[in-house]
């Protein structure tokens, strides 16, 4: 799990990168939470989802956004940090230029920033959305959603009350050309304690369907 450094909009940006066995590999990008609420590449939902991908034939990297650990610059309060991930994903693609498929995840803060990227990289073609802070920051700029994706939560979720997510939900549905699944875990809280395992199984599951179906269709 070699260290990486991207240069970034304000420096130098601290990264773990790992290169998929086979050649032409798909590509993930990961986003942790909030920077100044202990948010890091290493945060146990994060490091999780990377290996999930990673185990099923993906590139993957995550990062640390702007002032978190060695990455250089100060919280820009998300328009500084989508200029992370952006330069993140261009450092992805720069190492996987025939890469047949751009997926991303990120885990609440983090979620928010994978959807504005969602918005403004037509190549990404899936998402992995966990806890997304519906109810802190604002998500109608997913006029139309660009693509299908995943969404977990837990029902105990005592940052980001679930209603809020589900409001979310409902108003992506109503858009044409995509499916959004949601997952609701009994029991579990926005960090996922004690349920992580059931969060990672949803996650594995989706993305297993949906390579395969993406396989399918570029068979016909």
């Amino acid at each position: 799990m070699p260290e990486v450094t991207i240069n970034g909009p304000e420096g130098r940006i601290e990264g773990r990168y790992l290169h998929a066995k086979t050649p032409n590999a798909p590509i993930a990008l990961f986003l942790h939470p909030h920077p100044l609420h202990g948010g890091t590449m290493n945060n146990k939902v994060v490091y999780s989802l990377y290996h999930a991908f990673s185990e099923r034939g993906f590139s993957c990297l995550r990062f640390n956004f702007r002032g978190v650990g060695r990455s250089q610059g100060v919280f820009s309060r998300g328009e500084g940090e989508m200029s992370d991930a952006a330069s993140a994903l261009d450092w992805l693609q720069t190492k996987n230029q025939d890469a047949p498929q751009c997926w991303i995840a990120g885990f609440s803060f983090g979620a928010w920033i994978g959807m504005q990227l969602l918005m403004r990289r037509p190549e990404i073609r899936g998402f992995i959305s966990i806890a997304p802070p519906a109810n802190m920051y604002d998500f109608s700029f997913l006029a139309p959603c660009p693509a299908s994706g995943l969404v977990v939560q837990g029902d105990k979720d005592e940052i980001v009350p679930p209603d809020s997510v589900e409001k979310l939900i409902e108003k992506l549905r109503q858009q044409k050309g995509v499916t959004i699944d949601h997952r609701i875990i009994p029991g579990a809280n926005h960090f996922f304690h004690g349920a992580m395992d059931k969060m990672i199984g949803h996650v594995g599951g989706y993305i297993d369907t949906a390579m395969a179906e993406s396989s399918a269709a570029d068979e016909k």
